[in-house]
Formats: structure tokens, sequence, C-alpha cells
């Protein structure tokens, strides 16, 4: 709340040091997994002093049901322990969209080299040695903890964004599952022109987020029947602007920016926003805009029948022959269409 003098109470009482600190370590939870009592009360009484709440488990399994019971910030948890051990309870952890974002910090003898490649190989973010070093565990717990909230900020992040995409696509009615069959598409062309696996993830995300922008576009443009006038195209082209400008902060979205600003260049440059000409554009663009094109022209709209496949690449090769895509990833899709792909809903 700010006075007359707009100073806000915040600024008159900074927070000290020690109220940061508390503050870093308020609410969080920590999970100490370990079949011998001497060691998990050692860790357990490091952990208090420093503030935390601390939670026991003497096995894999009870460390489990604690997990979803409890969802501690953070898990120590000891490789050695009889029937699952601490590597199976990593890998259940980090296999499980709900618990993945945890850190788990595996607590390992000083020299077991092996305990610890194969700890990195089922996911764990980090290592300690027993016996524990008072200072280390409080800073390495403090760090994850602080890594693992601002891990969960970001995915909340783009889970609206991806909320923002879903509501605008519901809009539209005649749409259907567009997205879903883009990320499909998207998927296995991907796979068959051998893109990498972050190039295929970044296509997939753009399969949902290509048409955010048009959240700042007017109902009166974006829900008009009928052909848009010269002025009205110009506002509904501006989505792919505006969409840029809603991802450009998260830097997860760096590898989505060029689909969502590119996606409707042409290889001869009457495209827009940028004109650009032939490899300028960028290359994922390229390929999520014939992914886009076919799925457009093999589903049902109200203005238009659904195009059979051979159809679809016909007006797709028409459309390369004019001068508006790239020759070479044309002949690609034209004979993974033919040889590879069967629509899910076919």
């Amino acid at each position: 709340m700010l006075d007359l003098t707009g100073t806000s109470a915040l600024s008159r009482s900074p927070i000290s040091s020690s109220e940061q600190v508390f503050l870093d370590c308020e609410q969080a939870r920590i999970l100490v997994v370990d079949d011998h009592p001497s060691s998990r009360m050692t860790a357990v009484a490091l952990l208090s002093v420093e503030g935390y709440e601390v939670l026991e488990a003497a096995s894999g399994a009870a460390a489990l049901k604690l997990v979803v019971e409890s969802n501690p910030d953070l898990i120590l948890l000891d490789v050695m322990m009889p029937g699952m051990d601490g590597f199976e309870v990593c890998r259940h952890l980090k296999e499980d969209e709900q618990t993945r974002l945890i850190p788990v910090v595996f607590l390992t003898a000083l020299n077991d080299r092996r305990s610890r490649i194969k700890g990195i190989e089922v996911g764990g973010d980090d290592f300690l040695s027993k016996p524990f070093d008072r200072l280390e565990l409080a800073a390495r717990v403090k760090s994850l903890v602080r890594q693992k909230r601002l891990n969960e900020d970001l995915d909340h992040a783009e889970q609206v964004l991806f909320s923002i995409a879903s509501a605008i696509e519901s809009r539209d009615p005649v749409t259907g599952d567009h997205c879903e069959r883009l990320v499909a598409l998207g998927k296995a062309f991907g796979e068959y022109i051998q893109l990498s696996r972050a190039e295929i993830r970044d296509l997939s995300w753009g399969s949902y987020l290509h048409d955010i922008g048009k959240v700042g576009i007017p109902d009166a443009v974006l829900l008009k029947k009928g052909p848009l006038t010269p002025e009205e195209r110009e506002i509904m082209n501006e989505h792919v602007m505006i969409g840029e400008r809603i991802c450009k902060p998260l830097r997860t979205m760096r590898g989505v920016i060029p689909i969502i600003r590119h996606h409707h260049e042409r290889w001869d440059g009457t495209g827009y926003p940028d004109g650009l000409v032939g490899e300028d554009i960028p290359y994922l663009a390229q390929v999520f805009q014939i992914i886009d094109i076919y799925d457009a022209l093999t589903s049902e709209r109200p203005y238009k029948r659904a195009f059979t496949s051979q159809e679809a690449l016909e007006v797709i090769t028409s459309e390369t022959q004019k001068g508006w895509r790239n020759p070479q990833l044309v002949e690609q899709f034209t004979e993974f269409i033919r040889t590879k792909w069967h629509s899910p809903a076919s």
C-alpha cells in the first residue's frame, strides 16, 4: 500500500538477512529416507535446526506413500535400502508428472562412484556423502528448495499459456481437435525427417501455442463469418506478433517463438509478418506450416468438406509451384504422407 509520498510500506521496512533466510525455508518440507535410524536422526536434527519441517521414512515403499500424502519440497534418499532401493524410488518419482519436480539428493559413501553415476542416470539432482557436513547439507538443501520453487513457478507459467491457447481454440468450434492432431502429425513427421528430441518438443508446443496471439484480436474480427476486409486482415495478421510477446519472457519458449512468429511466412517472401525469403524462414516454422496446412485441408469446416489426403497434397504442391513453400520439404512431406502416415482418426 502506498502513502501520499508514493513510498511503499515495504520499502520503509526492508527484510533483514535473517528474515530472508527464514522466508527461503518457510514451509519447506524435507523428507529423509534411510533405513538406518541413526542416520535419519542426524539428518533430522541438522535440518530442524535450519528451520525446516522434516519427515522420515525407513523404506522406499514408505517414502513413495509419504510423498503422495505430504508433497515434500526435497527428498534426502539413501541409496542402499532393503527391498526397493533409492534408485528405484527416484525412478518412480521422476517418471510421475506430479512428483518429477521434487529434487532428490542421494546419500552415498564418499567414494561410491558407481552409485553416483547410476543416480545421475535415474534423475538424481545432487549427492551428499555420509557422514554429513552440517554447512554443506544446509547450503545444498537451501539451494535445491529455492530451485524447486523457481521450477514450479516456471511450470505454472507454461500451464497458463497452454490454458490460454486451449481457451482460444475452444472459441472456434469448427477447429475441433486441431492442436492434438498437429501434435501427432508433427511428432511423426519430425521423427521421419530426423529432428532432434528438443526440436520435436518445440514443434509439439508450437502446435498448441501457434495461435495464442489471437487472444489479443477483437471478436468482431476473430469470429467474423465471411471474408475479412483489408483493414481487418491487417488486424488478424498481428496475432503472430502478439503471440511472440506473450511467450517471449519464458526461456523455455525460445525454440517455440520462431514457429509462433513465422508460421505464415512464404518461401518467396510474400508472407507475413517479416516477408522472409527461403532459408531465412526458421526451419521449424517451415515444418509446422506444412503440417498446419495439411490438417486444415483434410478437416471438415462449415465452408468446405474434408479433402482427401491426395487432394490436400495436390493443393500443397500447387502452392509450392507458386513459390510459397520449400520444395524439398514438401517433397519429403509428400513421401511421408504416402508411405508412413496413418491418421489416428482413420
